[in-house]
C-alpha cells in the first residue's frame, strides 16, 4: 500500500508552524541538547521537486558525517552529535521529507522514496570523490538500508562506513512492546498498531506524556532534559505526517537490504528499546555478518533514543567508526 504524504502549509499545519518550530529550538540546561548555528544551509531539491531542509556544521574541508533522523524527528534530534563533532568534522543533517521544514513533494512514502531522497541528498552535499560516514537512527537507519539496496553501486563510492542505531528492517508492528503486555505476552493485532501510531492526533505536553515517554520510549534513568528534548522533537512533527509515515512504516520490508552495505557497518541497539526491540538490530547485524561487513554490534542500556540517552557512549562509538573508516582500504581508495 502506498501512503500519500499530506501537503504542508495548509489548514492547522500552517497555523501551528511557529509553535512546532519553537519546540525544535527550545533551550535546555544540558548544553549538548541545544541547537548550534549551522555553518551553511544547503539547498537540496529531490527529483520530484521537494525542497529539503539541509544544514551543514563545521569546517568545509573536514571529514564528512551525514546524519539521518528517524520517524517524527528533525535535524535538531542530532544536536548531541552535531555539538560533539562539528568542531572537527563536516556534519550534515537534514529533515526527512515532510518532517521538520522539508516539503512533502508529490511522492508517496515507500522504501524507494526514502532511497531516492537519500541518493539526491548525497549527490548534493558530497563533492566528487568525497565519502562520508553515514549514521541513521530508527527510520534513518531504514533509509540507509533502502538506499544501499536500491543503489548498491553508490555504497562504496559515497560511504566510508555506516552506523545504524536502534533501527529495523521489517515486522515493526509485530515486535513493538510499547503497549504493556502486547507482543510480550499476547500478539498485537495490526489494527491496534495502526490506531496507536497511524492516527493524526496532536501529542500534548505535560507531566503525563513525559512519564509515558520516560518509561515506554526511554528508561527510568533518563534525565528531565533528555525526556523534554525527546518529547519536544516528536511533538514538533506535523500530526498528519507522523500518522502517514507510521502507516507506511508498519508495512515496510527491507529484509536483507543491509547485505548491500559493503563498507564497515556498526549496529547499536538499546537493551530497553520497546519501539524497535533489540531483535531488530540483531537481525540486521546477522545479515551484515553473513555478508562479511559487520564491524561491531553494541547493546547500550537505553530505550529507543540511544544517541540521546547514552550520548557519551554513542559518541565514543561514532568516533571509533570514523577511525575505523580511515583504515578501511575501500574508504582509502580514490
Amino acid at each position: 500500500m502506498l501512503v500519500k504524504l499530506p501537503q504542508a502549509g495548509v489548514g492547522a499545519d500552517a497555523l501551528t508552524a511557529p509553535f512546532r518550530s519553537g519546540l525544535r529550538s527550545r533551550r535546555y540546561r544540558t548544553n549538548s541538547l541545544n541547537s548550534p548555528r549551522p555553518t551553511e544551509v544547503i539547498p537540496v531539491t529531490t527529483r520530484d521537486g521537494a525542497a529539503l531542509r539541509v544544514h551543514a556544521y563545521g569546517p568545509v574541508d573536514g571529514e564528512v558525517i551525514v546524519l539521518a533522523h528517524g520517524w517524527s524527528c528533525a535535524i535538531e534530534y542530532w544536536n548531541p552529535q552535531i555539538n560533539a563533532f562539528s568542531g572537527e568534522y563536516r556534519v550534515i543533517a537534514f529533515d526527512q521529507r515532510g518532517h521538520g521544514e522539508s516539503a512533502t513533494g508529490t511522492r508517496s512514502f515507500s522504501a524507494d522514496q526514502l532511497a531516492d531522497d537519500f541518493s539526491d541528498l548525497l549527490d548534493a552535499v558530497l563533492r566528487p570523490g568525497r565519502r562520508a560516514v553515514l549514521v541513521g537512527h530508527s527510520m534513518g537507519g531504514m533509509t540507509i538500508q533502502a538506499w544501499a539496496a536500491r543503489y548498491p553501486h553508490e555504497v562504496q563510492r559515497r560511504a566510508s562506513a555506516v552506523l545504524l542505531a536502534t533501527t529495523a528492517a521489517r515486522q515493526i508492528p509485530n515486535r513493538a512492546t510499547v503497549i504493556p503486555l502486547i507482543n510480550d505476552v499476547i500478539p498485537g493485532p495490526d489494527w491496534l498498531a495502526l490506531a496507536l501510531f497511524g492516527t493524526p492526533v496532536p501529542l500534548p505536553g505535560g507531566a503525563a506524556v513525559n512519564l509515558v515517554a520516560k518509561h515506554r520510549l526511554m528508561t527510568p534513568s533518563a534525565t528531565r532534559d533528555q525526556i523534554l528534548f525527546g518529547t519536544s522533537i516528536v511533538r514538533s512533527c506535523r500530526p498528519s505526517v507522523r500518522a502517514a509515515v507510521a502507516r507506511g512504516l508498519l508495512e515496510l520490508d527491507l529484509h536483507g537490504a543491509a547485505a548491500h552495505l559493503t563498507v564497515p557497518t556498526s549496529v547499536v541497539a538499546g537493551s530497553h528499546d520497546r519501539l524497535l526491540p533489540e531483535v531488530h538490530s540483531r537481525e540486521i547485524a546477522d545479515t551484515l555478518a553473513a555478508a562479511g561487513h559487520l564491524d561491531r554490534y553494541t547493546i547500550l542500556p537505553t530505550g529507543h533514543l540511544v544517541n540521546v540517552e547514552a550520548e557519551k557512549a554513542f559518541n565514543v562509538e561514532l568516533h571509533r567508526v570514523i577511525r575505523r573508516s580511515r583504515r578501511d582500504p575501500v574508504a582509502a581508495a580514490g
